[in-house]
């Protein structure tokens, strides 16, 4: 539900609007905000209504004020959900954000996909399925390891997905381009344990460093899953967050 449908003040509204540019990565750390004077002016809101908008995005981290200068974009240790990655692609026809690269590291035809891969894709046990595995990095760290699984079929519609090259649009974006098919909806599986063999693909040296693991799951229009991906995050570089109503 958004902020607007569910009757929220207005300042949080502006803030949730602002807050949604820098997560989707169309404002990049160091980026100037708008000052309170435009956001009044764009929005169409008082003065001290856009003070309270700059002051909640201040106090949650995402930006910061320098004196005599300006609101600038703060520079934030935390991965985009998958949400705002798909918002991104399907607006701009690019996945990752600036600074933000892909590295493929494999992208194969396994013979007979693990047992959980089989049943998030809802195949027959002993089944094989596509898997893409790659390490994304932000600047030059290591921020996230992932592997995406797609049923077998589609090896000879959408061929890209085993070459071992970037699909800049997404690999969802360009499943749906080859196949007709639309995402519609996804489930997230959130838990954290120790790294153990993620911990060397992450730089993280020590198989007993906390990650937290991110299950997700993508459904068409018809409830059949079309992509299944394991994502692995540091400790430091991941941050969730829920808005829920109390009433």
């Amino acid at each position: 539900m958004s902020s607007e449908a569910s009757g929220a003040p207005k300042f949080r509204q502006i803030a949730e609007q602002i807050r949604a540019r820098i997560l989707s990565g169309e404002l990049r750390p160091g980026d100037e905000i708008p000052s309170e004077r435009a956001v009044a002016a764009e929005y169409d809101v008082s003065r001290p209504t856009a003070t309270k908008s700059l002051m909640l995005l201040r106090e949650l981290g995402l930006v910061h004020s320098v004196q005599g200068s300006g609101t600038f974009v703060s520079d934030l240790a935390v991965n985009r959900r998958a949400s705002e990655r798909y918002t991104k692609a399907r607006t701009s026809g690019r996945i990752y954000a600036d600074g933000t690269r892909a590295e493929i590291v494999a992208a194969e035809v396994v013979p007979e996909a693990p047992e959980h891969v089989v049943r998030a894709l809802q195949l027959d046990a002993g089944s094989a399925a596509i898997r893409r595995h790659r390490i994304t990095w932000e600047g030059d760290r290591r921020a996230e390891t992932s592997t995406s699984w797609f049923n077998a079929e589609l090896a000879g519609t959408a061929p890209q997905l085993l070459v071992r090259e970037r699909i800049f649009s997404g690999t969802l974006t360009y499943v749906e381009t080859q196949t007709g098919r639309r995402g519609t909806y996804a489930r997230d599986r959130t838990c954290a344990r120790a790294a153990g063999v993620d911990a060397e693909p992450l730089g993280l040296g020590d198989e007993s460093a906390p990650v937290l693991v991110v299950e997700h799951t993508v459904y068409d229009q018809s409830d059949r899953p079309i992509e299944f991906a394991v994502a692995v995050y540091p400790a430091d570089r991941w941050t969730y967050e829920q808005r829920y109503d109390l009433s």
